[in-house]
């Protein structure tokens, strides 16, 4: 798995390179993530990992703000407006925020399975969280029903798959909420107490699309953290980009315009 990544990386990266996508400038960020990721070793001491995770979260948070110079993130859809009702919708194709995922599946390879794996409840989560979700947009009238499949659709499905949901769920479930839940270990409800902690912090980070936004993330998040309890990694994956697919061909994406 390591190496299948490793070479994954090498050639994705190598080509945005040779096509002027990445610069030098961007090195730093590599080095800083290569650092944090020999920090964190199992074989360092205790102190040395809390440095290690500390420098990752904070070249993370760069990384996903797009600060660290060097990385082009080339939009690949602009402006498209995919029904009436819709505001315009724009894409890049970014190069810096998927560090991130990869970093953790490479350094953290505990986020991938959970504890317990029950595969049908792990399922039964992600169909709740795509229904509660996308109902609830609608009663909040942010979407109506659209059904499509627009010519950008496969570039949305590619980029929305492995460099939006996978990363946000290595993120968010595998790294947050699996840590939180070794940190609340002692607690009689640290499971829960993690899983809602992480799911607010989901909703927190969609502020920008507004209150309804953090409100729906929040709740997907919970939907989202009850599938990798029960099923890792995969499930989450699946719970967040299955929610994420159906809004876009089945309903207004990204929300309805403002009359």
């Amino acid at each position: 798995m390591r190496a299948l990544l490793l070479a994954l990386l090498a050639t994705g990266y190598a080509l945005a390179l040779s096509h002027g996508h990445l610069g030098l400038a961007s090195l730093p960020a590599f080095a800083l993530l290569l650092c944090s990721g020999w920090l964190v070793q199992p074989a360092r001491a205790h102190h040395w990992k809390v440095l290690g995770h500390a420098l990752f979260v904070l070249t993370g948070v760069a990384l996903a703000l797009h600060w660290l110079p060097g990385f082009d993130n080339a939009r690949i859809i602009d402006q498209a407006r995919f029904s009436p009702d819709a505001i315009p919708f724009s894409m890049n194709l970014n190069l810096d925020k998927p560090l991130i995922g990869f970093w953790l599946l490479l350094a953290c390879p505990w986020i991938v399975m959970s504890r317990r794996p029950r595969p049908r409840l792990a399922a039964l989560a992600a169909v709740l969280t795509s229904l509660a979700c996308l109902g609830s947009a609608w009663l909040l009238g942010i979407v109506d029903w659209s059904a499509k499949w627009p010519p950008q659709a496969w570039l949305w499905t590619a980029n929305n798959l492995l460099l939006v949901s996978l990363v946000e769920e290595a993120l968010f479930r595998g790294y947050l909420q699996g840590g939180l839940q070794c940190l609340f270990t002692p607690l009689r409800q640290g499971d829960n107490l993690a899983l809602l902690l992480t799911a607010l912090l989901f909703g927190v980070a969609h502020v920008g699309g507004g209150w309804p936004w953090v409100v729906l993330a929040t709740l997907a998040g919970i939907g989202y953290g009850l599938a990798w309890r029960h099923g890792g990694l995969p499930a989450a994956l699946l719970a967040h980009f299955g929610l994420n697919l159906a809004h876009f061909t089945l309903f207004t994406y990204p929300l309805k315009a403002i009359p």
